[in-house]
């Protein structure tokens, strides 16, 4: 992989706040207030192995340095320092025709690619790719989907934790539509670090239809996600959410419009001004400012949807985002009950 030169904006200091995703800020806010949640991170925390999970890929991949894959070292390098990295994570590079990327940890999280994503991309895009995944790192999201990956491993085997099989489920479902919109937030990480819009488009392109960027155009891509969101009746909106339920991922089409979005709207160049909030502040930030903002997404994304389902919804139900808000608290809150009412049933053994 070669490239020219090109002299990157750093961002000293900067916050993990600066790339999130309203969504996943207050997805995560909601995640650690739900009862019972702590109870299960601290059981699968004693459960797993951490030394042991690294030790896994030590024995059975690359680990990225200078003296092997040498090239995405020196990516992994630039993008620590754009984004002013406190740690450089590990990176091991693992044998599978699969293109994926991720980053895992509980402890120190440590981030993997596939021979396949590594085949695939270009020295652009892998940049985007590796700032993706560290972006997740600094979130504190590898935490999370360790936690989702081995949650769902137990969900399809095992219904023993503390809380029920159900309570399970429920949590799992939480994690899953957190990490699609954490997701959104790596995204946009990866283009801080990148500062290449085009790359970063290609690279959604190249998951979405393969290594022929020859036969694809990134307009005709673009254009696709809006004839998405617009297509279709109601029962096509269900269907949309039927597609999306399983998915740990948006879908690529979908991801390129939402980073589209974020640079026309200004908020990828405020930060390359300047513009953005400093790790010192993060104790003083009030997550009641995340929970407005996430509102303010979900409401302006909701009134411009063309979506068929949303469409109706918003013709015929006054207030409805409102309502839905009310509703996931109240649920978010019966659930708590539940929980805190099955284990002061349960016998002392359970």
């Amino acid at each position: 992989m070669t490239e020219e030169a090109v002299e990157r904006r750093t961002f000293p200091d900067i916050s993990s706040r600066a790339w999130e995703h309203p969504a996943d800020r207050t997805a995560l806010t909601a995640l650690r207030r739900l009862k019972g949640f702590d109870q299960i991170l601290k059981v699968l925390s004693g459960m797993l192995r951490e030394r042991q999970h690294r030790l896994l890929y030590l024995a059975s991949s690359a680990r990225v340095g200078s003296r092997q894959f040498a090239d995405l070292d020196a990516l992994l390098d630039e993008c620590v320092s754009v984004l002013d990295a406190p740690v450089k994570p590990e990176l091991f590079v693992v044998q599978s025709p699969i293109v994926n990327a991720y980053a895992i940890g509980m402890e120190q999280p440590f981030i993997v690619l596939t021979s396949g994503m590594y085949d695939l991309m270009s020295v652009d895009e892998m940049r985007f790719v590796i700032g993706h995944e560290l972006g997740h790192a600094l979130s504190g999201h590898a935490v999370y989907r360790t936690m989702l990956m081995h949650l769902m491993r137990l969900a399809s085997t095992f219904g023993f934790l503390p809380v029920g099989g159900w309570a399970l489920r429920a949590i799992v479902a939480a994690l899953m539509e957190w990490q699609r919109k954490s997701e959104l937030s790596g995204d946009r990480a990866g283009l801080l670090c990148g500062q290449d819009f085009d790359a970063a488009i290609r690279v959604q392109l190249k998951l979405a239809g393969g290594g022929r960027l020859d036969k694809m155009d990134s307009q005709a891509f673009l254009a696709q996600a809006a004839e998405y969101d617009r297509s279709g009746d109601m029962r096509d909106g269900v269907l949309k959410l039927l597609n999306l339920e399983l998915e740990t991922h948006p879908f690529s089409v979908l991801r390129a419009a939402a980073l589209t979005t974020w640079v026309d709207t200004g908020g990828y160049g405020a930060i390359l001004a300047g513009d953005y909030p400093v790790r010192s502040d993060d104790e003083k930030h009030s997550w009641t400012g995340d929970v407005a903002a996430a509102a303010r997404e979900y409401r302006d994304g909701f009134d411009q949807s063309d979506d068929p389902l949303i469409r109706g919804l918003r013709d015929g139900v006054s207030g409805v985002v409102d309502g839905v808000g009310r509703a996931a608290t109240n649920a978010a809150d019966s659930l708590g009950r539940k929980i805190s009412e099955w284990r002061g049933n349960s016998s002392p053994e359970d």
